[in-house]
C-alpha cells in the first residue's frame, strides 16, 4: 500500500525514521493515516504530528492488548496482596508501612487505565473521547507523580529510621501527614492539563490508544510547561531518592566500620554475633535494595521523560507510535513490580502473603539471626520494617 503524500515525501523534508515507520505501517496491512478512524467531531483530538504516518495494523493493538492484560493481572495480585495484607494484619500497621499502603494507592491508580488501554486497543481508539482522554491522563498523572514524591519520602523514612535510631522513627500521624502529601504533590500538574491552564492538556499519544500530556503542540506555553513538570515530576524527586539513599548507605558504612575498629582493638572477630551466619553484610543488602528501588524508578520514568523533552524540544520525526508506546509500557511495568520490590522484602510483609496464599512459600525462611530478619536489625529497617 502506497504511503500518504508518497510523492512529495523528499520535498517535505520527511526524515528516515518518520519514512521507515511509516513503511513498516503501510507494508503490515494499514490503510488510511493514523487516526483517520476518529469521527469528524472528534478528530481534533488527533495532533498533527501523529497523522503523517499510516494506520497500524491490528495485530499492533493486540500485541500490546496481550502485554497490558499480563500487566494487570501482575498488578492486580501483587499491590493485592500487599494492600490485603496491611489491612487484614495490625502488626504490618506500622508508621514506616503507612507508606508502603500508599505506593499501593498511587500503583492502583495506574492500574484503572490498564483493562481502559485494552478495551481501546481492541477498538482500535480512543473509548471515551476527548472527556475519557481527561480522565484517563488524569489517572496516570496522579500516579505517576504521587509515586515519584511516595519513593522519596519512603527514601527520608528509612535514612530516619537508620541515622537516629532512637528519636528518628516517625510516628503514625506523620507518616500519614507525608502520604497526604504525596497525594497533593501530583495534583497541580494534573489539574492543569484537564483544564487547560498554561496551554496544558491530555491528548492521545503514540497508537492513538492511551492518553498524556501534549508535548507536541508548537509554543512557548507548552515548553514552559513541559520543563516545569520534568523539573516538578522527575528531577526533584530523584534528587531526593539520591540524597536520602546515600546518606543512608554512608550511614551504615559508618556504622560497620565503626564495629570493625572496636572489635579490632578488643582481638575479636565481630562484636556481631551474627556475623559467621551473614553471607553478606547488611550494608550490602542496603545497598542491593536501595540501588533495584532507585534503578526501578529512573527505568520506569526517564524513557517518559526523555520522549516529553525530544517532542517539546527536540527532533520529532524520532517519536513514532512505536517509539513513544515504550515510556508507557515502562511506567505501567514498575508499577506492576512495586510491590513485589517494596514489600516483599520485607519479612513480616513476605510471611503475611504466604499465610494469605500458602503456594506462594518458596524455599525454607532464613533464621532469625539473619540480617534481614532480624526485627531489630539494621538490614530490616532498611527494607522498611518500623516495629
Amino acid at each position: 500500500m502506497r504511503l500518504l503524500n508518497a510523492s512529495v515525501q523528499s520535498a517535505s523534508g520527511w526524515h528516515l525514521p518518520v519514512a521507515m515507520a511509516r513503511t513498516a505501517a503501510a507494508s503490515s496491512g494499514g490503510a488510511g493515516s493514523l487516526g483517520s478512524n476518529f469521527p469528524p467531531e472528534h478528530m481534533g483530538m488527533v495532533h498533527e504530528h501523529w497523522r503523517q504516518y499510516e494506520a497500524l495494523s491490528i495485530y499492533w493493538h493486540l500485541g500490546l492488548a496481550m502485554v497490558y492484560t499480563f500487566l494487570m493481572f501482575t498488578s492486580l495480585i501483587g499491590n493485592g496482596l500487599v494492600g490485603y495484607a496491611f489491612l487484614t494484619c495490625r502488626g504490618l500497621r506500622t508508621p514506616s508501612n503507612i507508606l508502603i499502603f500508599n505506593q499501593v494507592g498511587m500503583d492502583l491508580m495506574m492500574f484503572v487505565n490498564i483493562p481502559w488501554f485494552v478495551v481501546n486497543s481492541v477498538a482500535g481508539h480512543f473509548v471515551g473521547w476527548e472527556t475519557g482522554c481527561d480522565v484517563y491522563g488524569f489517572f496516570g498523572s496522579v500516579g505517576g507523580m504521587g509515586s515519584a514524591m511516595n519513593n522519596a519520602i519512603i527514601a527520608f523514612d528509612r535514612y530516619r529510621t537508620i541515622a537516629f535510631p532512637i528519636d528518628g522513627r516517625m510516628s503514625g500521624k506523620q507518616t500519614t501527614a507525608l502520604a497526604i502529601f504525596a497525594w497533593i504533590w501530583a495534583m497541580p500538574f494534573s489539574i492543569f492539563p484537564w483544564v487547560q491552564v498554561l496551554g496544558a492538556k491530555y491528548v492521545p499519544e503514540g497508537f492513538l490508544t492511551s492518553c498524556s500530556f501534549d508535548f507536541l503542540t508548537e509554543g512557548d506555553e507548552t515548553r514552559f510547561f513541559m520543563a516545569t513538570i520534568f523539573t516538578w515530576a522527575y528531577v526533584i524527586p530523584v534528587t531526593l531518592i539520591s540524597i536520602f539513599y546515600s546518606k543512608l548507605y554512608g550511614k551504615v558504612r559508618e556504622h560497620s566500620n565503626m564495629l570493625a575498629a572496636q572489635a579490632k582493638k578488643m582481638n575479636m572477630k565481630s562484636l556481631a554475633s551474627n556475623a559467621d551466619a551473614d553471607k553478606e553484610s547488611a550494608e550490602i543488602k542496603i545497598a542491593k535494595i536501595a540501588f533495584t528501588i532507585f534503578f526501578m524508578f529512573i527505568a520506569g520514568w526517564t524513557p517518559y521523560a526523555v520522549v516529553a523533552f525530544i517532542g517539546a524540544f527536540g527532533d520529532r520525526s524520532i517519536l513514532t507510535p512505536q517509539v513513544t508506546m515504550f515510556p508507557a509500557i515502562a511506567a505501567k511495568v514498575v508499577s506492576c513490580i512495586d510491590p513485589w520490590i517494596y514489600a516483599l522484602n520485607h519479612p513480616r510483609f513476605r510471611a503475611e502473603i504466604e499465610r494469605i496464599v500458602p503456594c506462594l512459600k518458596g524455599s525454607p525462611k532464613r533464621p532469625k539471626t539473619d540480617a534481614m530478619s532480624d526485627g531489630k536489625s539494621v538490614a530490616t529497617e532498611a527494607t522498611g520494617d518500623a516495629s
